[in-house]
């Protein structure tokens, strides 16, 4: 392969810590808080899922851009990342059935990229520190010039960030004869989770998340899911309000991430922000009931509170993390309505989540 001379690059952290790197992508920058993810490979997937909106990613495999990409491997219309920090970044492929090449993939959706970063500094320096904002930059290494613009972007932490990726108007999924109908609150839907639903004999209808409740019940739905995305839970009121109409209703709900932070809001359980959040495809979960170990795909910066659940008799906790033994699933006991923390629609396990999709199934038919 010809030898492709980079141009420099930089790095700056919130709190003042410099990184030096090679530009990729478009030239330019941008801003975020920073976020690592640990998977080896899905990072097509990754750069598209919109739970990641706003957010700087650092992968930690060494290699990206192996295999390329894929056009249908997508979760979204387009890249949801505010930018790349990485190792090794390949501008070739090595893939049969690939579509083109990682760098192209960057430019067309105008992103930046930077990389020969020492990946593995940085995320021990955010490990120990805590996620916070930073800037990449491939068009000034200017520290004086960056930390001014670093110092305006907003902390994720109160940032409603739901409403920049999901769906403006309603749309239909799947076979409209299907045994069926689920109204989904759209916060930032991976397309593979509707695509695990309609696989369940599920016809869906797809709401903005800005969707009172009495017009999603209009259509009469069987069931309610509330989906993943991105921003903080808490700065989303009005949502909240129309999920506690929701659960009310007596129709089963299922929530994935943000929308199982949405359920527990609803129900006065408290979330916060965690120290570095989880997200990559190796994450241990327990299932309570089962005492059986699930490896899941997670991407969350934020926890729901343990304490508020021990002091609300109504919510019953699923699954717990392994890792560190935050909360990673609950139900309500007395409505019919569940969720987790993790990514069921994900194949690290490889489909060690996949049964929520049939007990929210089971649920719906449930009498």
């Amino acid at each position: 392969m010809k030898y492709i001379k980079k141009k420099p690059a930089v790095l700056l952290l919130q709190d003042g810590t410099i990184f030096h790197g090679k530009a990729n992508g478009i030239h330019g920058f941008a801003t975020g808080e920073l976020c690592f993810n640990t998977g080896m490979t899905g990072y097509q997937e990754v750069f598209t899922d919109p739970s990641y909106f706003g957010q700087l990613m650092i992968t930690t495999n060494s290699h990206i851009g192996n295999y390329g990409i894929k056009n249908d491997e997508v979760e979204s219309d387009d890249m949801k990342i505010a930018g790349l920090i990485c190792k090794n970044f390949n501008n070739g492929f090595s893939r049969d059935g690939g579509d083109g090449d990682l760098n192209s993939y960057f430019v067309d959706q105008n992103k930046v990229v930077i990389s020969d970063v020492d990946t593995r500094a940085v995320v021990r320096h955010i490990r120990d520190k805590g996620a916070m904002n930073a800037i990449i930059s491939t068009a000034t290494t200017d520290i004086t010039e960056l930390t001014k613009l670093l110092s305006e972007v907003p902390s994720m932490e109160g940032l409603e960030l739901s409403s920049s990726v999901c769906t403006k108007k309603p749309y239909f999924v799947g076979d409209e004869n299907a045994s069926n109908k689920v109204a989904v609150l759209d916060l930032g839907v991976k397309r593979n989770i509707l695509k695990c639903l309609t696989d369940r004999d599920c016809y869906l209808q797809v709401f903005p998340m800005n969707t009172s409740y009495e017009e999603m019940k209009q259509w009469n739905p069987d069931g309610f899911f509330l989906s993943n995305g991105p921003g903080d839970p808490s700065a989303m009121p009005e949502v909240i309000k129309e999920v506690k109409k929701v659960t009310a209703d007596g129709k089963a709900v299922f929530g994935i991430c943000l929308g199982h932070q949405a359920l527990a809001l609803s129900e006065g359980i408290s979330t916060y922000k965690m120290h570095n959040g989880h997200r990559g495809i190796n994450h241990p979960v327990i299932n309570l009931a089962t005492k059986k170990a699930e490896v899941t795909s997670q991407n969350h910066g934020f926890g729901i509170s343990e304490e508020d659940i021990k002091s609300n008799k109504n919510v019953e906790v699923t699954h717990v993390n392994l890792n560190d033994d935050t909360i990673e699933g609950i139900k309500f006991k007395n409505k019919n309505c569940f969720s987790v923390q993790y990514h069921p629609e994900s194949s690290p396990g490889p489909h060690d989540s996949r049964y929520l999709f049939d007990e929210f199934v089971k649920n719906i038919n449930r009498k």
